[in-house]
């Protein structure tokens, strides 16, 4: 299978990364060492190709409206620059991808819906929503992922990076809100968004104008400890913010309430698709909930290890890794809820030792600053 290639990619491949296949994309895992990239998100700034996640832009006097009947959040009272957190679910409640919808105004002042989705269900997605587009919706669905690029730009320094390239400076932006601006001097997008437990901010511009971007974005950086962050890293991040990743924490067999995301979930007075399940799922007690799970070992629990109380297999990681800012192993797993007690010891089987774990409240790790 031929790999998808971002407009970075020769740059990550001529500077060390180690590129290798992330759902159907070469993707650079890391460049040097993991651990002195999470750092240097954490302590200035990282900068991140995310051009492998999903673009999608509705346009159209139903968008908001469409949708609104897909997605477990509201979204079609969202003012213009407004940005919200959802997921989209199967008819049985079950996680089809976790999404950010964006309202932006053009130029001209038009109205418009963007989607950011997993690189993993891009086509999935697509293929959901054409199936649930209808002539009377007035929306046209157009699928921007290649014709576009997207580079994060998280951490402490993160503003100092993007003030001087970026007309509308990003700090002057309400955390998850957008908009269009020049960027290098061509139209694109800036929205104080990411996925790494820092601020930050994320920017769209045309695929042709990456290289340039990335290269001011670094040579501002550089002075600053700012450095290019492959996949590790970004995974570390996430995992220590206690973010889900779809294929570990979501998935079509997991629903939003076990999850936790229950902030991402607005039934009243509406419906869309899975609705009438997830109403009735919320009036039940739930079966497994996700917890965070801190070692003491120098062991890394990883995805499908078993956890255990006592004797008995009560659940499984779904993400484990050894987080650079705690200097220790931890875990996300499912667990019935009353293994869910922060403070609770369980134990976790790596490759066939039990390994002693404690139930601890989730994030691992919230910025100070």
């Amino acid at each position: 299978m031929t790999l998808l290639k971002t407009s970075l990619h020769d740059w990550h491949a001529s500077h060390g990364g180690r590129m290798v296949d992330f759902a159907g994309w070469s993707m650079p895992v890391q460049y040097a060492s993991i651990v002195e990239e999470h750092q240097a998100t954490r302590k200035a700034a990282g900068l991140f190709d995310v051009s492998h996640m999903g673009r999608l832009r509705l346009d159209g006097p139903g968008a908001g409206f469409f949708l609104d009947k897909l997605l477990t959040r509201k979204v079609f009272d969202a003012a213009p620059g407004r940005i919200r957190y959802s997921l989209m679910c199967n008819d049985d409640g079950g996680i089809l991808d976790d999404v950010l919808a964006y309202h932006l105004t053009d130029g001209d002042g038009g109205s418009y819906r963007y989607l950011v989705v997993n690189a993993s269900n891009r086509e999935k997605i697509v293929a959901w929503m054409q199936q649930h587009l209808r002539p009377e919706d007035q929306t046209t669905l157009t699928d921007v992922t290649l014709e576009t690029a997207m580079i994060a730009v998280q951490g402490p320094q993160a503003f100092e990076l993007t003030r001087p390239i970026i007309d509308a400076a990003a700090e002057g932006l309400s955390y998850y809100t957008g908009q269009e601006t020049q960027i290098t001097g061509v139209s694109g997008i800036v929205s104080r968004t990411g996925y790494t437990g820092e601020d930050g901010c994320e920017l769209i511009v045309p695929a042709t104008a990456a290289v340039e971007l990335w290269d001011k974005l670094l040579a501002i950086g550089a002075p600053l400890g700012a450095a290019a962050v492959g996949l590790a890293a970004r995974d570390t991040l996430r995992l220590e913010a206690a973010m889900p990743l779809y294929g570990h924490e979501l998935s079509e067999q997991i629903d939003p309430w076990q999850a936790g995301l229950d902030f991402a979930i607005n039934l009243k007075g509406r419906e869309f698709i899975g609705s009438s399940v997830l109403r009735a799922l919320s009036e039940q007690p739930r079966k497994l909930v996700r917890i965070g799970l801190q070692l003491d070992s120098r062991r890394v629990p990883r995805e499908h290890f078993p956890v255990v109380a006592g004797e008995t297999r009560i659940g499984e990681v779904t993400s484990g890794t050894f987080s650079p800012t705690l200097d220790r192993p931890i875990a996300m797993a499912y667990v019935p809820p009353d293994y869910a007690v922060p403070g609770t010891n369980l134990s976790i089987d790596i490759r066939g030792k039990l390994e002693p774990a404690v139930v601890i409240e989730l994030p691992f790790y919230e910025r100070s600053h």
